[in-house]
């Protein structure tokens, strides 16, 4: 850890004294035609080398500059190009007059100011429309956010995020994010607008924002849940020259450089790389994280009208597989926080690389085309002891288990955006098609015996450290299945704006849908006299009925704006999920199509220094699939839970308050409150097999959360630099494990109620961060569970993981 920190200190050092041999300055501040000041505008010297970025407030400054004349030119998206000629001297600083960038009213790149949030990436553009028009809660978590909580997972990005929440971490190798009562993980998280694998603990250090589309995002997406999606936009080349190296280190031996360099190669071509390294030990006994990590991406600027980005991200993720504590019946085990359970030399490895190209061509003023390449390569194996599950004394078995999963995906994306006119009424057109294919291996393992331990039945006992803390020889094990899925989507999809008039706007949309999946089935290959062979010789694999899901997903929203700073929408969105097993004649289950309803009002105050949303919604999943209560020839009390029929129904209905704050320059506040009710409320009937309770709740749903965060930088004086923040969430008492359910029980030939559900209490973290920031240095230091609460995040009812004590962090970061 020592070299690492050295290292930093003499980069530090001599990157300052360099700069500090300055022959002149500029500076001075950039604004939008409202006066509003704007952040990232690119200044550049026109036949010069030198170029910056202005800051949150609109200010930029550039030093060591030769002295002589120049001409600057300030340029951002949306806003017309401007130019001013200055003369610098030697040892003085040139102030520059305010610059009053015009919005460039006929371009279709929307630039999106909310506070100090600038947003150029909305969902990857795809719908090219305002937040402030979408009738749909929308919320942007910014870098400069990221960079103030000190964020290294992306769960603590979504602390700032209301209504959206961790609903579990299984094994410490992911962690699942819930909204509105719908897990995201499986189809509803992208990376640049691209669906993206959620095995993964996604690396934050190239993040520029996180978007949240809280609602149905089905219109422009295809499958996805209805609870909403979460974005992940990376940093992308400037033609400004700059960057950063930072250093992180904190409580349980972590530490973490982190590059980022950025800059142009050419007039016509930019860059930026981002890389960081991570490692560290954890809280738990045994367990730790090393992480490698490279961002790299390039920008052409083909011509005035086309654009080439071009990007590539890796991660290699080494992790310790922690299924945490247990259950004794409905209650959580009390363990010491840091006490690990699983077989000590258990290990983990997820690798994830991506690529991406993005070409877009403005046609003329008012069309633009833009085609989207991507193709990712997940893979995640893992081995160790697995589920924790004791009974009532306190005995439990170790099982081994072996994971290896691998997935390929491809994606292509074609959109066309553009406004036009039909007498009064403008259209703001989106059209466009997507399609992806993916191929996920799944490979299963058989080891030499089925328990860790070699105590009698395996048994060790979890109030009994000394019972689990034997070491063994590592079982053999083989591969026995793999399991190949090939899966194919296609959508198209059109949505228009239709500005009635300045007040009053509609949205409407459609998209066709549709969706072709396969898995053969390969397994090993008994020969009689003949050794084993591998599945995959098995020259016959088992294939499983082709499912083929296609559906229309239709949108429309209403927009009512009665003044520039008021926004009332209303909206409908219908989606569709696609269901496993079959009916009882052996046919594949229709998808369930969910219907969601939505209003909501925008409002800002004080010339914007006040911004609140509050929404109410309704998700109605009228055709819930459920196990079926007899099959096809009558025979009742059916036991095989692929049998199932669509004859249930869930609703999530609920209200979320967001409201952001900037009183005074140097000040945020942001708050939020989300209540969410989500109850089978459509079931088979009491004492039916396979039948939920009507009225309960389903699992892993809090019914409030919150969030309140703060933080604020003095601006002038002697403390000028120093900041401190804060940052704390509520999460409601929720439900772990399975919802209670009705099975027959084979062996009394008696229905049985079963009771499954295990009550998680509500909690509270509190974060707090102080720092101080002197020219291009900045040190940042944050204490996070202030009050060390402990609280669990509950996989089923076998992975129990509690949440990390009170720790400390801090960020040294010089910019260039």
């Amino acid at each position: 850890m020592k070299a690492p920190v050295k290292f930093l200190f003499a980069v530090l050092f001599f990157t300052f004294h360099i700069n500090a041999q300055t022959n002149g300055s500029v500076k001075g501040s950039v604004v939008s035609s409202q006066n509003l000041p704007l952040e990232k505008v690119t200044v550049t010297a026109q036949n010069a080398h030198f170029s910056t970025l202005t800051d949150d407030k609109g200010n930029f400054s550039i030093s060591n500059v030769t002295p002589g004349k120049y001409t600057l030119i300030f340029s951002h998206i949306g806003f017309t190009v401007s130019s001013i000629p200055v003369i610098v001297k030697s040892n003085s600083v040139t102030v520059v007059p305010k610059i009053s960038l015009t919005s460039a009213t006929s371009t279709l790149s929307e630039v999106i100011v909310s506070g100090s949030v600038i947003n150029r990436n909305l969902a990857n553009g795809k719908a090219g429309i305002r937040t402030v028009d979408l009738p749909q809660s929308v919320q942007v978590i910014d870098a400069k956010v990221l960079e103030q909580q000190q964020t290294i997972r992306l769960s603590d990005v979504i602390k700032n995020v209301n209504g959206v929440y961790v609903g579990s971490a299984r094994g410490g190798a992911q962690e699942s994010f819930w909204s509105r009562g719908y897990d995201m993980t499986a189809n509803n998280m992208f990376k640049n607008g691209f669906r993206f694998n959620g095995g993964s603990m996604p690396e934050v250090a190239s993040l520029e924002q996180v978007e949240a589309l809280k609602g149905s995002s089905a219109l422009l997406f295809g499958n996805v849940a209805p609870g909403g999606i979460v974005n992940m936009v990376t940093k992308t080349p400037l033609f400004a020259k700059g960057g950063s190296v930072s250093f992180q280190t904190g409580s349980y031996a972590y530490f973490k450089p982190i590059v980022d360099f950025y800059g142009p190669l050419s007039k016509n071509i930019a860059y930026r790389f981002v890389g960081s390294y991570e490692n560290a030990e954890s809280f738990r006994d045994v367990v730790t994280r090393e992480r490698f990590y490279v961002n790299p991406s390039l920008l052409f600027k083909a011509t005035k009208k086309t654009s080439i980005l071009l990007q590539g991200d890796y991660l290699r993720d080494y992790w310790t597989p922690d299924f945490g504590t247990g259950v004794i019946g409905k209650k959580l085990v009390d363990l010491p926080r840091n006490t690990y359970l699983g077989a000590k030399w258990s290990n983990g490895l997820t690798t994830q690389a991506s690529f991406s190209g993005q070409v877009v061509h403005k046609i003329n003023s008012n069309l633009k085309f833009s085609s989207n390449t991507s193709l990712q390569d997940y893979a995640r194996k893992s081995e160790g002891t697995e589920r924790i599950q004791p009974d009532a004394n306190g005995d439990f078995k170790r099982p081994l288990g072996k994971n290896n999963n691998t997935e390929l995906i491809t994606a292509e994306q074609l959109n066309l955006q553009g406004t036009f006119t039909t007498g009064s009424i403008k259209h703001q057109l989106s059209t466009g098609l997507d399609s992806d294919y993916s191929f996920a291996q799944a490979f299963t393992y058989v080891f030499d015996r089925t328990n860790y331990d070699l105590t009698p039945g395996g048994l060790v006992n979890i109030y009994n450290p000394t019972s689990y803390e034997n070491e063994y020889e590592v079982p053999g094990s083989r591969n026995s299945k793999i399991v190949r899925t090939e899966t194919f989507r296609f959508g198209a999809y059109a949505q228009d704006l239709i500005s009635l008039t300045s007040k009053f706007k509609v949205l409407a949309g459609i998209r066709w849908s549709w969706q072709e999946a396969q898995a053969k089935n390969y397994n090993e290959v008994f020969a009689a006299g003949a050794q084993t062979q591998a599945p995959e010789n098995d020259p016959n694999p088992k294939k499983d009925a082709k499912r083929v899901d296609a559906a229309f997903s239709p949108k429309a929203g209403l927009v009512y704006q009665p003044t520039k700073s008021t926004s009332l929408f209303a909206s409908y969105a219908n989606s569709f999920t696609p269901n496993t097993g079959t009916d009882i004649y052996g046919k594949n289950l229709a998808p369930s199509i969910i219907d969601q309803f939505e209003v909501g009002a925008k409002k800002e105050f004080l010339n914007g220094k006040l911004t609140t949303n509050v929404t109410l919604y309704q998700i109605v999943n009228g055709n819930f699939a459920q196990m079926a209560p007899f099959l096809a020839d009558g025979t009742p009390n059916n036991t095989d839970t692929t049998k199932k029929m669509l004859s249930g129904q869930t609703t999530s209905k609920g209200v979320e308050i967001d409201v952001n704050a900037k009183p005074i320059d140097g000040l945020s506040i942001l708050v939020g409150y989300s209540y969410n009710d989500m109850r089978f409320t459509k079931v088979l009937g009491e004492w039916i097999p396979g039948s939920f309770v009507k009225g309960d709740r389903v699992a892993r749903t809090p019914q409030h959360t919150a969030n309140a965060s703060f933080f604020y930088t003095v601006q002038s004086g002697f403390f000028k630099g120093f900041s401190v923040g804060s940052i704390a969430n509520y999460i409601g008492d929720r439900i772990g494990g399975w919802n209670n359910d009705y099975v027959y029980n084979t062996t009394t030939n008696v229905v049985e109620f079963r009771d499954r559900e295990i009550p998680v209490d509500g909690y509270i973290t509190v974060d707090a961060s102080v720092g101080y920031t002197w020219k291009q240095i900045s040190l940042l230091c944050k204490v996070s569970n202030i009050t060390n609460e402990l609280n669990y995040s509950v996989h089923e009812n076998y992975s129990i993981n509690p949440i990390a004590p009170r720790q400390v962090m801090a960020t040294l970061k010089y910019k260039f």
